[in-house]
């Protein structure tokens, strides 16, 4: 059937009929169709949205995303007609059912994905039952390498290529900001491509974008490394593992980070910038994605296996995730007291020494430094201010402004202190409800929510003082915080009252 183009524009996946033109071509809501650009011979596949209102019979709406691989003008002519579902649906059902997916399999569900064939619920079903069932190694191996086949990669024309991940679950951990530039510093490449939170206040790319623009193309990351050293970009702008996020935009809302899946996300976007030698830092601890030392092994083990299958020496460090590290959650305020510690601050001790262990550890790796000797080698490119001076290069060729300083990083103006209801001790500090409040005080889209926290676990606190301040950009936001504190009672002080009839606010 041929129909008349209404260009829309809109980040949706798919294509809308008028109700009367899907019941021609025999599809509804959710069906599939092929669009065909006669002048250029494309084809594509959407799914259907059907409507009675919005367009008129014999115009179908082209979605953005649709138009940018069919290039079609407005009141163009193309044919539509019916499509059969995709067969990578078939396996996705497999996974479901609890089956494990061969190698050609994995690759046809994550073409799929990168080329729009699957709609939103179809790739959530596949989140959801790689989540529910796990992936073998084999698995593992079949997606990591099918999220590389699938997008662009660097080619360097020099090694070692160092790169880090932290595979999240702690709040705060900001280590990035500093590892990059220590590493770029010493004079190896790190070209350092983030991903945005996923469960978390903040991702590294979410803090990098309070000093500079992240979305760059692979050549242009490719350009920046070569030319400083490093850079600290968003991986989805890149199209390097296309799919990865993609998948993270459904884990996203489900607040979901499937083991396999994750193990894949992390060691694609490794193996597809070019990197040989990559540190992988595990946080250990209750309310963590990994509660004990012996399964943060079995982590380890998983990452180092899929390492050598794909020709990369993997070391990972199992560090301490039951406390934050360094005093704040969310965007600016971490970007504050990373850029702080560059300058030459000798606090939060729990971030300098995480950073420069981790950046020890690549150091020793890449032969920089002798074994044992890396967190030295790491200390004394922090402290002489080269690392700083690397870190501004960044800044200014994601095109910042390199002149930045930690004071120029203010967070929200609307804030809370929530202060200690008696002397005791701080006994409790939950990350994941801490996380939770800074995430509904608008973090990480609001650069200025956040927690500042004022009382580590084990401090002792007086009656009043304060233990943390809520940041918010927007008066609403902190409003909520204040609200869902009560319920998620994210900090207890020995002895301290749990439940109070009638209810008061417990701030």
């Amino acid at each position: 059937m041929k129909l008349k183009v209404k260009v829309i524009d809109i980040e949706n996946k798919g294509a809308l009929l008028h109700v009367s033109d899907a019941k021609t071509i025999r599809v509804r809501d959710g069906d599939r169709v092929q669009v065909i650009n006669e002048v250029t011979g494309d084809v594509a596949q959407a799914h259907v949205d059907t409507t009675g209102s919005l367009i008129e019979p014999g115009t179908v709406g082209i979605y953005r995303p649709l138009n940018a691989r069919l290039c079609l003008l407005e009141g163009a002519e193309v044919v539509v007609r019916g499509a059969d579902r995709p067969l990578s649906l078939t396996y996705v059902k497999k996974k479901m059912d609890g089956g494990r997916l061969t190698k050609d399999e994995t690759a046809k569900i994550i073409q799929d994905i990168v080329e729009d064939n699957l709609s939103p619920g179809e790739i959530t079903a596949f989140i959801t039952a790689s989540y529910i069932n796990g992936l073998d190694m084999n698995e593992v191996e079949h997606l990591t390498r099918a999220m590389v086949d699938t997008g662009e990669r660097l080619q360097f024309a020099t090694r070692p290529i160092v790169d880090k991940h932290s595979i999240g679950g702690v709040p705060g951990n900001k280590i990035t900001l500093l590892i990059a530039p220590i590493i770029a510093a010493s004079g190896l490449k790190i070209p350092k491509t983030s991903s945005r939170a996923i469960t978390g206040a903040g991702g590294t790319a979410d803090l990098m974008e309070v000093l500079a623009p992240v979305g760059f193309t692979a050549r242009e990351v490719q350009q920046m490394t070569e030319k400083v050293g490093g850079c600290i970009v968003w991986g989805g702008a890149t199209n390097i593992a296309p799919a990865d996020d993609r998948i993270i935009m459904y884990e996203y809302p489900l607040k979901i980070d499937a083991r396999g899946q994750m193990i894949a996300s992390v060691m694609a976007k490794k193996m597809a910038v070019g990197a040989n030698l990559v540190v992988i830092d595990i946080p250990v601890g209750r309310l963590t994605k990994i509660p004990d030392v012996q399964e943060g092994r079995k982590l380890a083990r998983e990452f180092i296996d899929l390492g050598e299958r794909l020709g990369m020496h993997v070391q990972c460090a199992l560090s301490y995730g039951e406390s934050l590290v360094g005093h704040t959650i969310g965007p600016n305020l971490e970007v504050r007291e990373a850029l702080a510690v560059l300058e030459g601050a000798k606090e939060p001790n729990s971030l300098i020494q995480k950073s420069i262990s981790i950046a020890g550890m690549a150091l020793e790796m890449a032969g920089k430094a002798a074994p044992g000797q890396g967190a030295r080698a790491a200390e004394d490119l922090l402290w002489s201010g080269k690392a700083l001076e690397k870190f501004r290069q960044i800044i200014e060729i994601q095109g910042g402004d390199p002149t930045v300083t930690a004071a120029d990083i203010l967070p929200g103006e609307h804030q809370f202190v929530v202060n200690a209801p008696q002397d005791g001790y701080v006994i409790e500090l939950n990350n994941q409800s801490l996380v939770s409040l800074a995430r509904i005080a608008g973090s990480p889209h609001d650069h200025g929510a956040g927690l500042q926290i004022h009382a580590k676990k084990g401090s002792r606190v007086r009656k009043g003082d304060p233990i943390f301040t809520i940041h918010a950009d927007r008066s609403w936001r902190l409003d909520r915080a204040i609200e869902e504190g009560h319920r998620l009672m994210p900090v207890l002080v020995e002895g301290m009252i749990l439940e109070r009839f009638p209810a008061e606010r417990w701030v």
